[in-house]
């Protein structure tokens, strides 16, 4: 099975890029591919719950809602990097983290790597 490491670094609500990554992630994930996740700089406000969507100030919907749905795609782990462990988004999330250093070691275990 071939493994995928995506890592997002787009924000939660002003991207549209940042839902079809996600949307991308899914379909992966659905046909087997096994899926892992990366948040980094801007991408980590997708661990921000609660967000609420306002047609009048955003473009599409919050990405947060498909990372609540990650798990029904066998994605239950989202990586972090070591050093944004104490970021707020971070603190508040209950959101299974793992953190990790961003190398070229950890980037070798994967056969394949998605940068958004």
């Amino acid at each position: 099975m071939k493994s995928v490491l995506i890592v997002l670094t787009q924000p939660n609500i002003t991207q549209l890029q940042t839902n079809e990554s996600l949307s991308a992630a899914l379909v992966m994930a659905s046909f087997g591919c096994q899926t892992t996740i990366l948040l980094k700089d801007a991408a980590l406000s997708l661990l921000q719950d609660g967000l609420t969507f306002n047609k009048n100030e955003n473009i599409v919907k919050p990405a947060s809602a498909m990372r609540e749905s990650l798990e029904f795609y066998d994605i239950e782990t989202i990586y972090i990097q070591k050093q944004d462990s104490s970021h707020p988004y971070v603190l508040h999330s209950k959101q299974h983290m793992t953190y990790i250093d961003f190398n070229v070691s950890f980037l070798q275990t994967f056969d394949h790597i998605l940068y958004w």
